[in-house]
């Protein structure tokens, strides 16, 4: 069902609450990546360009002590909003009470006010993670701030929390609206749409190191899938259950049996390494080498080898829909690289298909590799693109009013 979006608000002299996603690597004070705050940019100016007041929500990493709280606040972020949007931005140094009240109550149109990280109300209080545990009262608090809401927060799509549940349903309720803004909806656009209708040849590539971690995503996309192709330390689970030889390298002994129900059900498009490149052990100075699908006993694979990123080359050339998420090999490590690196390399190539990387090392790769705008789209949200890709549905998308 189609989802109400921010440009299908009338904002001018509205006060618009907007759950933004600012969780940005933040050190000293000093941002250290600040594409989230880009990424957001497209709905703040839409708001404040259209005569609305933008009053921005976002978390800022793990808050477990006071002392946390001089690391995770948002003002540095703010001050960098201020310089992205090339106006004065409010930094409200508390999310709740007569100082928060006050600073919306003055704004003017076109104003941006950023409140102090959600998840410090997770402690000091009476009533435990108000925010991680979607506290109704405080969802309905930060409804009352403003007349509409939007989240942008993909990456905490996959939460119930107050800043985004708790305040749609409270906005909901007073028959005020909860829409998408422009980086949600893209999410829901590439990931959502191109997996459940996908232009076919549909090409899935899964890496990582667990199975465990992709069963829910297999089991959804096999169905869908044209090819899934798989490395990373999942591969080895696979290469056992079909009887091969994996020496020492990362697996899962009791996933073995459903790896091979995974192979029964998929009928042939499961893609796995032919031959991997292969170290005595977990270093980026071990001796390595490319061996076959069999692996010897003092080794351990680390990587899909050439013969296998020819393979994988080969399916991906004919691609109309491809979606990428994990690593082929211990990408962390250059001398095991390679493998994520050409993968990389052959969807930048791909001209005339859908491409989406679903977050974490393969955004990693993508960056390092500088392919990033020749790829359709790459997701902001790693836990919350990988449930979607499972087929759940996700209650930060859920809680958005539909058209």
């Amino acid at each position: 069902m189609a989802k109400l979006i921010v440009s299908d608000l009338d904002v001018k002299d509205k006060k618009v609450l907007v759950r933004v996603d600012f969780n940005v690597p933040i050190k000293d004070g000093v941002i250290g990546d600040d594409n989230r705050i880009v990424a957001a940019l497209p709905t703040i100016k839409y708001i404040i360009e259209n005569g609305g007041k933008a009053i921005l929500l976002s978390h800022l990493g793990r808050v477990k002590t006071d002392d946390d709280k001089k690391e995770l606040s948002l003002k540095p972020i703010a001050e960098r909003l201020s310089e992205l949007l090339a106006k004065p931005v409010t930094f409200v140094s508390e999310n709740e009470g007569q100082k928060v009240e006050d600073a919306v109550n003055n704004m003017q149109d076109g104003d941006v006010v950023v409140l102090e990280n959600t998840r410090f109300q997770d402690i000091d209080n009476d009533f435990g993670k108000r925010e991680s545990k979607n506290d109704p009262k405080l969802g309905e608090y930060w409804a009352s701030l403003g007349d509409m809401y939007v989240n942008d927060a993909f990456g905490t799509a996959h939460r119930s929390h107050a800043s985004n549940v708790g305040i749609a349903e409270a906005m909901k309720k007073s028959g005020k609206p909860a829409a998408a803004g422009y980086l949600m909806e893209k999410e829901i656009k590439f990931l959502g749409d191109a997996v459940a209708n996908p232009v076919h040849p549909f090409v899935t590539i899964l890496g990582g190191a667990k199975v465990s971690d992709k069963i829910d995503v297999i089991t959804n996309l096999i169905p869908k899938s044209d090819h899934i192709l798989i490395g990373g330390g999942m591969a080895y689970t696979f290469l056992a259950a079909q009887g091969h030889d994996i020496g020492k390298s990362l697996f899962e002994p009791d996933k073995v049996d459903l790896a091979k129900q995974l192979l029964k059900d998929a009928a042939g498009k499961i893609v796995l390494p032919v031959d991997n490149v292969a170290a005595t052990e977990f270093s980026n100075d071990a001796a390595r080498e490319v061996v076959g699908d069999d692996i010897p006993d003092n080794m351990m694979g680390l990587d899909i080898g050439p013969k296998t990123v020819e393979k994988f080359k080969e399916i991906l050339k004919d691609a109309k829909t491809v979606v990428w998420n994990g690593p082929m090999g211990a990408f962390e490590m250059s001398n095991f690289a390679e493998g994520t690196l050409e993968v990389g390399k052959s969807l930048a190539e791909l001209t005339d298909a859908t491409t989406i990387i679903g977050g974490g090392d393969s955004t990693a790769a993508a960056k390092q590799l500088g392919i990033a705008p020749k790829i359709t789209h790459i997701s902001t949200g790693g836990g919350a693109s990988l449930q979607y890709l499972e087929g759940k549905e996700l209650p930060g998308i859920a809680c958005i009013s539909d058209k």
